[in-house]
C-alpha cells in the first residue's frame, strides 16, 4: 500500500489518497487487492477516502469491477430501495431515529461476507455510520448472556403482512409475488414458514447468535436481538403497535426469544446496547468517501441526521 497520500492504522483503517479518479482508484484496488484482504480480516473495516465518486454510476463502476459475487437483499428486513442489480440505498429509516449496529442479516441463515458503503451526500448534520468491532464486543458482554445465548440459541419471528399492513411485506421482503419462490427460498435456507389466511407470512428463523469467522475461525457476537426486540421501539410506536395488535407482542412484524422459547428480557437488551454503544466509532462521511465492512467482524448502524443524505451500498 504504498503511494498513499495518508494512512491511519487505527480502527477503521483510513487510506486517504486526497483525490483520485475512478479509474485510477480501480486500478490501484485491484493491483493491491490481496493486501486490502489481509488488511480487512485484521482491521474488520477500511475506509478510502478522497475518490471522486458523486453518482450511482461511478460507485456501480467500482463495485462491477470487484470479481465477487454480489447478493441481493432478499430476506432483508429494513426498507431500502434496489437502485441496480448491485446497489441499494442504505436503510431509509426515519431520520429522526437511530438504527443499532448489527451485523447485516444475520438473522437470517444466509448473509453477506462484506459490505461496500458509499457517501454519495453526506448529511447536513449527523448520518455517521457507527461501527464496531464484534470480537470486541463478545469480549466485553456480559458473559450470563454469553452464556444463555450460548446455551439456548436465538430464535427470531418475523410477520410479513401481503400487501396491506404494518411493517414490510412479503412481496418487498423476497423481490416476488410468487409465493413458490418464497417457499423454496425458505426451505434452502432452513427458515419455517406459516401463510395465514390474511395472506401474511409468519417466519421462524433460529441462529447461534455467537459464530466464528469463516476465515479467521475467531468468535464474534453476530445477532440482531436488540433490533428485534420490543423494547427497542420508541414508547409512542411501542404504545400504538401493542394498540393495534390488542396487546399480542407475539404477532408485532418483529420479535425475538431464546431458542427454546424462553422470552429475553428488556433488561438484558438494554446491557446489551449499552455494551455496543460503549465500543462504536463514529465519524462523519464525505463525499466519495467508500467503506469496505467484513459483515462478520464489524457490525454497523446509522445516527439521526439532517438534511439531505445518501449512503449507498452493495453486499458481497
Amino acid at each position: 500500500m504504498k503511494n498513499m497520500i495518508n494512512i491511519n492504522n487505527d480502527f477503521p483503517l483510513v487510506i486517504d489518497f486526497s483525490t483520485i479518479t475512478i479509474a485510477d482508484f480501480i486500478t490501484w484496488f485491484k493491483s493491491n487487492k490481496e493486501d486490502i484482504d489481509k488488511k480487512l480480516l485484521e482491521k474488520g473495516a477500511v475506509l478510502f477516502r478522497g475518490i471522486d465518486i458523486d453518482s450511482l454510476d461511478k460507485f456501480e463502476a467500482i463495485v462491477d469491477s470487484i470479481p465477487n459475487k454480489f447478493l441481493n437483499y432478499v430476506d432483508g428486513n429494513s426498507p431500502r430501495t434496489k437502485l441496480s442489480s448491485k446497489v441499494y440505498t442504505s436503510t431509509e429509516y426515519d431520520s429522526n431515529y437511530s438504527i443499532t449496529l448489527h451485523n447485516e442479516l444475520s438473522y437470517s441463515n444466509s448473509w453477506p461476507n462484506q459490505l461496500f458503503f458509499c457517501c454519495i451526500i453526506p448529511a447536513l448534520s449527523g448520518g455517521e455510520t457507527p461501527i464496531a468491532d464484534s470480537r470486541k464486543i463478545l469480549k466485553a458482554m456480559e458473559m450470563k448472556i454469553v452464556e444463555d445465548i450460548k446455551t439456548k440459541g436465538i430464535k427470531y419471528i418475523r410477520n410479513l403482512h401481503g400487501g396491506n399492513g404494518f411493517g414490510p411485506s412479503w412481496q418487498d421482503t423476497f423481490e416476488t409475488k410468487e409465493k413458490v419462490v418464497v417457499e423454496n427460498f425458505c426451505k434452502d435456507n432452513s427458515s419455517e414458514y406459516i401463510w395465514d389466511n390474511d395472506n401474511g407470512l409468519r417466519i421462524i428463523q433460529r441462529s447461534a447468535g455467537i459464530i466464528s469467522h469463516p476465515v479467521t475461525q475467531e468468535e464474534v457476537w453476530f445477532n440482531q436481538i436488540d433490533q428485534f426486540h420490543p423494547s427497542h421501539l420508541n414508547p409512542e410506536i411501542y404504545e400504538t403497535l401493542m394498540f393495534l395488535y390488542k396487546n399480542n407482542e407475539s404477532a408485532l412484524p418483529m420479535n425475538v426469544t431464546f431458542g427454546d422459547d424462553s422470552p429475553i428480557s428488556s433488561d438484558m437488551v438494554k446491557s446489551i446496547r449499552n455494551t455496543i454503544d460503549q465500543l462504536a466509532i463514529s465519524s462523519p462521511w464525505q463525499k466519495g468517501d467508500l467503506l469496505f465492512v467484513d459483515n462478520v467482524l464489524v457490525c454497523h448502524g446509522r445516527n439521526p441526521y439532517k438534511g439531505d443524505r445518501k449512503v449507498l451500498v452493495s453486499m458481497l
